[in-house]
């Protein structure tokens, strides 16, 4: 009998090494957009003064219009770390090309120079994560190497630590990663997802909530929204018109536990700080749990929101029982839909 293993090993070597060359290829093509986009930014506000001074007010209207043509990704706050990212490293030559635009992102944070210049070089020397390159600098792995009079055990622990966090991205970790879906365009993050149970669950339910007809609108899947150093994707966001707040919702596999609970009271005042306008309401979190025994729906309100919550909200907001129904009626529909295609493949 005909084996064929050697030849299924050759091949998917050979396209696992095309889809990293196609990963890091676009990961360095992204670095020197954004590079060349901070250089634009502060060359423009260095032709005067007047310029200068325009400040945010430049970054709002570039947002505003390139975002626009472009998509996601262009917002003010992506626009002023592309500008940091000029500033930090005017020398585009001393970038280096095996890095992510998200390891830059991280080092933008590291205030010394020579720590982050030697961050930089050992991410690309060794091969770091962006994921091992945070780590590192989050335990100062650099300031501990100056000081520490047994740099080899310094670096032995680092290395250890690495060797347990490290795994390597999976191809279809590329096609996930909304940061770069926004920088190539496109559009549509959940259709490239609706394969999984997570991503169609929320595209019924937000059939739902349109058609409850309760002053449901529609906002945006999977938003963006970032502090200083860090950025979220919210799951699903509407704002509702009677109500005049937004409703967040996040929906969660497994079981539910205080970690979750305590993302989304974040998100929630994340969003009355970043989102919220001065005639809403406060915004209103909404967590979804499913796994494979029961479904599981929990309202998340700040402590202050409470009676405004307790007194209005409820006369308008779907119940969590009529939720917790609507997502277990829809799991069920979605299984047996799966199941079907199964039998018929």
């Amino acid at each position: 009998m005909l084996t064929i293993s050697p030849l299924i090993t050759q091949l998917k070597d050979i396209i696992q090494q095309a889809r990293n060359q196609a990963y890091r290829a676009v990961d360095a093509i992204q670095v020197q957009t954004y590079w060349q986009i901070g250089q634009h930014i502060v060359e423009f506000e260095q032709q005067g003064e007047n310029r200068a001074q325009y400040g945010s007010k430049l970054l709002t209207q570039l947002s505003e219009q390139l975002t626009a043509e472009f998509g996601k990704g262009f917002d003010a706050s992506n626009l002023r770390k592309m500008r940091l990212f000029y500033q930090t490293f005017p020398i585009r030559d001393a970038l280096r090309p095996e890095l992510s635009w998200t390891h830059y992102r991280r080092l933008l944070r590291v205030e010394d120079d020579s720590a982050r210049q030697w961050y930089m070089n050992e991410a690309a020397e060794q091969n770091w994560s962006s994921r091992a390159l945070d780590r590192q600098i989050g335990t100062l792995y650099y300031e501990r190497l100056l000081v520490s009079q047994n740099k080899q055990a310094v670096s032995d622990e680092a290395k250890q630590q690495l060797i347990e966090q490290n795994k390597q991205l999976a191809p279809k970790g590329f096609v996930r990663d909304p940061m770069m879906l926004e920088f190539l365009g496109i559009g549509g993050i959940e259709k490239l997802l609706e394969a999984d149970l997570e991503q169609a669950l929320m595209d019924k339910l937000q059939d739902f909530l349109l058609e409850l007809g309760k002053g449901f609108a529609f906002v945006a899947r999977q938003q963006r929204v970032s502090t200083e150093s860090k950025d979220f994707y919210i799951d699903l966001v509407f704002y509702n018109y009677l109500l005049k707040c937004f409703v967040l919702f996040e929906l969660k596999t497994g079981e539910l536990n205080h970690q979750d609970i305590g993302q989304m009271d974040m998100y929630v005042r994340m969003y009355d700080d970043l989102k919220r306008g001065p005639d809403d309401n406060p915004t209103v979190g909404i967590i979804l749990c499913t796994n494979k025994d029961e479904s599981i729906v929990r309202y998340s309100v700040l402590k202050d929101s409470e009676q405004l919550f307790a007194s209005r909200y409820r006369l308008i907001l779907p119940s969590e029982e009529e939720l917790r129904q609507e997502l277990e009626r829809e799991k069920q529909q979605i299984a047996q839909l799966k199941k079907e295609q199964t039998k018929g493949e």
